[in-house]
C-alpha cells in the first residue's frame, strides 16, 4: 500500500518508462531516492484510459507523488493526439495570427495553453516542457515551426499568454531552450550545435524573453545543448557561466532548471552518463533528464552520489499542480474548456 512507502523528497533525476504499463522493475526504479520525475513519450500512449492507469501507477510508486511530464508543445511535438486529445497547432501559427491581429492571437494562445494543460491533467500528467522560446532565425534544423516568431517581444508576449492558460488549469510553464537554439543550425539531438554570437547580442535578442518573463511566468527553464564559444566552451546546460552568472544572477531567475536529455549527441562532450549528470548539476541544474536509455538511467542511479540541496527540493516541489484536475468526462462538459478549444481552433486554422 502507498501508506507503507517511504516518504522521500524529489530527487534530481527524471527517467522514463518503456511501454504502456508500469513494470515491477520500473516501479522499483521509481522508488530510488534520486528519482524525482518521469517523462512520457508517444510510445507510452495507446488510449486515454490506459494513460490514466499508467500515470496513477506512477504516482502511487512514491508516498509523495513523482512529477509526471511530457513534451506536449503542439505541431510536430505532441505526444498524445488521438482518442479525444486536441491536435494542437504549431507555435508558429500563433505568430502568424499575431501578424493579423495581435490581441486575438494573445487570447488564442491563452486558450491553447488551457486546452493543452487541462487535457494532460485529466489523464494524470502534471507538467509539459513548453513553451519553446527559441526565435525563428530560419536556420535551426530542430526549431522551425516550434518557434512563435523571429521577434523576441512577440515571442515573450505569446509565451506569457500560453503560460497563463497553463496556469488556469493548474500547470506550470517551462521555457526552452535557454539562451536560444534558433540561431544554431545543427540539431543538438544528433550533432554538436554552435552559436558564435557575442553575449551582448544573445542577451539583447534570443535570451531577452527569459529576463522579461522570470519565474513568475516560467516555473522552469531548460537550457540548450548548444555551445556559445564567445561566452563559454561548454554547452549552456553544463555551463556555470550561463546558468549561474547569466540566468540566476544577471537575469535573477529562481525557478527550476532542467537539463535537456543527457543522452543527446550534443551532451557527449561532458563524458559518460555520470559525467554528464555531474556536470549539469554542478553548473546549476536542479533536475537532469535521462531518456530512452533505461540502462544508462540505472547506471547513473547506481553511481551518482549527491544530496539534493534544500533549495532545489523546494523549487521542484513548486512544480506540482496548483489545483485538483478535472477528470476527462467532467472536462468535456466544462464550458470554459469547450469554448477554449473552439476559439483557438477557429483562430489558428485561419
Amino acid at each position: 500500500m502507498k501508506s507503507k512507502l517511504p516518504e522521500l523528497p524529489p530527487g534530481p533525476v527524471i527517467v522514463d518508462v518503456a511501454g504502456t504499463v508500469l513494470t515491477p522493475t520500473e516501479a522499483e526504479r521509481l522508488r530510488h531516492p534520486l528519482v524525482g520525475g518521469v517523462i512520457l513519450f508517444a510510445r507510452n500512449f495507446e488510449s486515454r484510459a490506459q494513460l490514466t492507469r499508467l500515470t496513477a501507477d506512477i504516482h502511487a510508486a512514491r508516498q509523495a507523488p513523482l512529477l509526471i511530464a511530457a513534451d506536449q508543445e503542439g505541431g510536430r511535438v505532441q505526444r498524445f493526439k488521438t482518442d479525444g486529445f486536441t491536435v494542437l497547432p504549431t507555435m508558429s501559427a500563433l505568430g502568424e495570427a499575431w501578424m493579423r491581429d495581435a490581441m486575438t492571437a494573445m487570447r488564442a494562445a491563452t486558450e491553447l495553453g488551457y486546452v493543452l494543460a487541462a487535457e494532460l491533467r485529466a489523464c494524470g500528467v502534471d507538467f509539459s516542457f513548453a513553451p519553446v522560446l527559441d526565435l525563428d532565425h530560419g536556420a535551426s534544423q530542430v526549431v522551425g515551426t516550434r518557434a512563435f516568431h523571429r521577434d523576441a517581444r512577440v515571442t515573450a508576449m505569446l509565451a506569457r499568454c500560453v503560460a497563463q492558460g497553463l496556469a488556469q488549469a493548474g500547470m506550470g510553464a517551462c521555457g526552452k531552450h535557454f539562451p536560444g537554439h534558433g540561431y544554431a543550425e545543427a540539431d543538438s539531438h544528433h550533432a554538436a550545435a554552435i552559436d558564435t554570437r557575442p553575449l551582448a547580442d544573445i542577451l539583447a535578442d534570443d535570451a531577452a524573453p527569459y529576463g522579461w518573463l522570470g519565474e513568475s511566468v516560467l516555473t522552469a527553464v531548460m537550457p540548450a545543448h548548444v555551445i556559445y564559444p564567445a561566452v563559454d566552451t561548454r554547452p549552456a546546460g553544463f555551463s556555470r557561466v550561463w546558468l549561474q552568472d547569466v540566468l540566476r544572477t544577471r537575469l535573477g531567475y529562481d525557478g527550476v532548471i532542467f537539463s535537456d536529455d543527457l543522452t543527446m549527441a550534443a551532451a557527449a562532450e561532458a563524458g559518460d552518463i555520470l559525467g554528464r549528470a555531474q556536470s549539469a548539476l554542478a553548473a546549476g541544474c536542479d533536475m537532469v533528464l535521462v531518456c530512452n536509455r533505461p540502462d544508462l538511467a540505472d547506471d547513473l542511479l547506481a553511481r551518482l552520489d549527491i544530496a539534493p540541496s534544500p533549495e532545489s527540493v523546494a523549487r521542484i516541489r513548486r512544480l506540482a499542480p496548483t489545483r485538483p484536475a478535472l477528470d476527462w468526462t467532467t472536462l468535456q462538459a466544462e464550458a470554459r474548456y469547450q469554448h477554449a478549444r473552439q476559439f483557438q481552433s477557429q483562430i489558428l486554422s485561419g
